[in-house]
């Protein structure tokens, strides 16, 4: 192999952290706009909310399927124990984006008003709770999962605690505001109006919120308080993410719609870059490393190869359905 055996599990954990990165950042947005279903409750509203994302919202799942089957092959010791401590919010999470796919394709082509309704329930209970596990899932990762190296030793529960529901609200909270940039960028009017309304509050909420679970998170792991304040570039990186900040407050009403989004899409990358240097090298904290949950070094150059060639194919697809799909959503009638 042209790598050294050591550099294998650093890529390859890259590769995952990339999957992860693009899928909360896609479907972390759609899964925002059926949140804010809740909302607003017009039919004509929720119409152009869901036109919105239509087209493109099971192209963005298309990174949790990478990801999962990228774990499973390349960090099989990972995957074994982390999906065995987690199997209820997982469960959760799977069975509530099917419920939210099947309302979000069905709502329109309801037969009746009441119909589309129970569409809509389902719709915005399928992105709540998907949402909510996928929070509760990252807590449980973050406070540590009881191992043996190759096995979970916990008693199955473990994944529940004060920290991972707070995570869970957290990221309810992160990701209705990503839904609300998203309309500001593609929608207009009244609509718009009120989701420049919207994004200001949840702005406030999730700074709070992921700012207390920031701090929590160094109470229930305290290597992470260690790592943070060895961590050199810890000064620019909380600095950089103040300023994404300011700049989402400043643009939030600027004629140039797709400033507010990008300024909370960027410092989703900042903090997902931060908490991976913390956690670096551990994979689940505190103790099992990158290099002790990878497959051996063959399967891991075969793995790269398929994805040296799965993520440009699946960006390249992706970008070409938001390019086509660009544009205002206008109400039924208009446009």
């Amino acid at each position: 192999m042209f790598l050294s055996d050591s550099l294998l599990p650093l890529l390859a954990a890259g590769a995952l952290a990339f999957s992860v990165l693009t899928y909360v950042i896609l479907d972390g947005t759609d899964l925002g706009v059926g949140i804010l279903f809740m909302a607003n409750p017009g039919d004509d509203e929720r119409h152009v909310m869901a036109i919105s994302i239509l087209p493109i919202w099971d192209g963005n799942e298309t990174w949790l399927v990478l990801g999962g089957g990228g774990l499973i092959a390349m960090f099989p010791a990972v995957y074994s124990i982390f999906f065995t401590a987690t199997y209820i919010p997982l469960f959760v999470m799977l069975l509530a984006l099917i419920f939210r796919g099947v309302a979000l394709e069905y709502r329109d082509g309801a037969s009746s008003a009441r119909r589309r309704r129970l569409y809509d329930l389902a719709f915005i209970a399928g992105s709540t709770l998907a949402t909510f596990a996928q929070g509760v899932l990252a807590g449980a990762l973050l406070q540590g999962i009881p191992h043996d190296g190759s096995q979970y030793s916990g008693n199955g529960w473990d994944w529940l605690s004060g920290f991972s529901l707070f995570c869970g609200l957290a990221l309810v909270a992160g990701y209705a505001l990503l839904g609300a940039c998203w309309l500001v960028w593609r929608t207009e009017g009244e609509l718009q109006a009120k989701a420049r309304r919207q994004a200001r509050w949840l702005g406030l909420m999730t700074l709070l919120l992921a700012g207390a679970a920031i701090y929590w998170s160094g109470l229930v792991q305290p290597v992470l308080w260690e790592r943070w304040g060895d961590l050199p570039l810890l000064t620019a990186w909380l600095g950089l993410l103040a300023l994404l900040a300011l700049g989402f407050w400043k643009w939030l009403d600027s004629r140039h719609d797709f400033l507010p989004l990008f300024m909370v899409l960027g410092a989703v990358v900042v903090a997902f870059a931060g908490l991976l240097a913390s956690l670096h090298p551990t994979i689940i904290p505190p103790s099992l490393t990158l290099a002790e949950g990878a497959s051996p070094a063959s399967s891991l150059g075969f793995m790269l190869i398929g994805f040296a060639v799965l993520i440009p194919f699946t960006l390249a697809y992706s970008t070409y359905g938001f390019w086509v799909f660009r544009g205002k959503v206008h109400p039924r009638g208009e446009g």
